[in-house]
């Protein structure tokens, strides 16, 4: 196969980092990986055939610097740059000064990240497409009054979002006229705080509704395509935590409806390469658009399995000129695939971060699983970025064997030093709604005390927990274990247990 570049550089850290790494390897692609002084030993930058050192450990100071990337990318001879999602990956100004710079951006033109990039600008392209929108504005509210206004017109409960943002920043649900003024408040000075603009606007709340999103993969050539739908209605304050491909709630008529939609808004804005046009889809099958991501999704990787399309891959083939072979037909979900965010959280803690050295890590494998991760023993987790470690991906024939093979798969993780959001996901697996589909974007904040509060853990959990500790000790340059690993050990296992006895034994040998 021959090469699309000869030397790409990949301007993010962590999982999606070494995602970009492995899809250039295998195109035959040179990788450069970037990194802070934080990430010196991280698994990406040792993949990579080059690394570069941006600065210190704060973002803001090393993979937000994109002058600093634009500069290492040419002083390598690479001549293209990989944003993955997150960072710079939605600035237009940065896709904008790669290209001034002479280098190839992987990921849209500036142009469609500046039309999507601004949500009321994104309903006005949409409204235009004619793809459905929420009832809202599409201008940014003045003050409280025009407030009231609008949500009187459109009836409560509403919406406020931040223009400028998305995951849940600068969003309040306000259910009275009451609250809307100190929500109001309270939401653009959330929004001016984490995206420098505190411009918001109104929406209907969609009451229930489920948050399921379309994949589309477009050329330079004109031909712009859906791959279908992920469901990512399993939400913490708007943080999705769990997404699968297909959707129990999308029939093939509707998945041509709302691919159609996701289509005409991509073409509305100019876009080529990989985006991801989210939508509400309520109780009575109806669709209303949100937002477009204008780069590769988090989830990407339920798409990609279900679908058979690398989609990594497809990014970097586009931004060389080449041409989709896929035909809109021909692309049709097989089977189904769930992904979970493993975390560095605690679940039983009101998910506060959890910080630490990974002394061990035991990756599940076997048929249908795949491990993005950005970790591995040996790995520091701090609080200088996003909390997630790595992604769990199952593919099975339907969707209850899907589910049993997370459940399995889940059970084989053994992550060591830190707390995870493991147990979480377990027990979503086991959760009687969740098996059935019954779920929409409120469900997991109903039930999310019940899912999160310790449990005592299942046998092969204890048994893993054990091995971790006896192991974790032994790395660290002991003989023998000491009786610490014995009260570790115990601490996993619950009280009267065979296996408290089992590590308490095994630890003082």
């Amino acid at each position: 196969m021959p090469s699309v570049f000869e030397k790409v550089l990949v301007a993010n850290r962590g999982e999606i980092a070494l995602r970009v790494i492995r899809a250039c390897r295998e195109l035959g692609v040179a990788s450069v990986a970037v990194y802070s002084e934080a990430d010196a030993r991280a698994p990406h930058v040792r993949e990579a055939d080059e690394a570069v050192l941006l600065g210190p450990a704060p973002s803001s100071e090393s993979y937000l610097k994109g002058d600093r990337i634009i500069e290492a990318a040419k002083r390598v001879g690479a001549q293209a740059i990989h944003p993955g999602y997150g960072f710079l990956s939605e600035r237009e100004w940065f896709a904008r000064a790669v290209r001034d710079a002479g280098l190839t951006f992987i990921g849209p033109p500036a142009e469609a990240i500046a039309a999507m990039g601004s949500k009321t600008a994104a309903r006005k392209l949409a409204i235009a497409a004619g793809t459905p929108v929420v009832p809202g504005t599409t201008t940014a509210l003045r003050d409280a009054d025009e407030a009231a206004d609008v949500a009187e017109r459109f009836g409560y409960p509403v919406l406020l979002k931040a223009a400028a943002g998305g995951g849940g920043k600068g969003m309040r649900v306000v259910q009275r006229r009451e609250e809307l003024a100190s929500a109001l408040a309270s939401a653009q000075r959330e929004a001016r705080n984490a995206f420098g603009d505190d411009a918001v606007y109104v929406e209907k709340y969609i009451v229930g509704p489920r948050h399921v999103e379309i994949q589309v993969l477009g050329d330079q050539h004109g031909t712009m395509l859906h791959l279908g739908e992920r469901e990512c209605s399993i939400q913490r304050r708007h943080q999705k935590m769990i997404e699968e491909a297909p959707s129990v709630a999308v029939t093939p008529e509707l998945r041509a409806r709302m691919g159609e939609a996701a289509v005409a808004a991509a073409r509305a804005a100019g876009y080529t390469n990989a985006g991801t046009c989210e939508f509400l889809l309520d109780r009575n099958g109806e669709f209303y658009f949100l937002e477009m991501n204008t780069r590769i999704q988090v989830e990407h990787p339920v798409t990609e399995l279900v679908m058979g399309v690398d989609l990594v891959q497809w990014q970097l083939r586009i931004a060389a000129g080449e041409r989709l072979p896929f035909t809109q037909e021909a692309l049709v979900p097989r089977g189904w695939a769930i992904e979970c965010r493993i975390t560095s959280e605690d679940p039983a803690n009101g998910f506060l971060p959890s910080t630490g050295r990974v002394h061990y890590l035991h990756v599940p494998t076997g048929p249908g699983v795949r491990w993005d991760g950005g970790i591995e023993t040996g790995s520091e987790v701090t609080l200088h970025y996003d909390p997630m470690l790595a992604k769990l991906i199952v593919w099975a024939p339907d969707r209850p064997h899907a589910i049993a093979r997370m459940h399995r798969a889940l059970l084989e993780l053994t992550i060591d030093g830190v707390d995870t959001s493991r147990d979480f996901h377990l027990r979503m697996m086991e959760n009687a709604d969740f098996r059935s589909g019954d779920i929409e974007i409120q469900w997991l904040e109903r039930h999310l005390a019940e899912l999160a509060a310790t449990q005592p853990p299942h046998e092969s959990v204890v048994r893993a927990a054990i091995a971790a500790v006896l192991l974790s000790e032994s790395d660290r340059g002991r003989r023998q274990p000491t009786s610490s690993a014995a009260a570790d050990a115990s601490r996993a296992a619950p009280a009267g247990s065979h296996w408290l006895e089992v590590a308490r034994r095994e630890a003082l040998r």
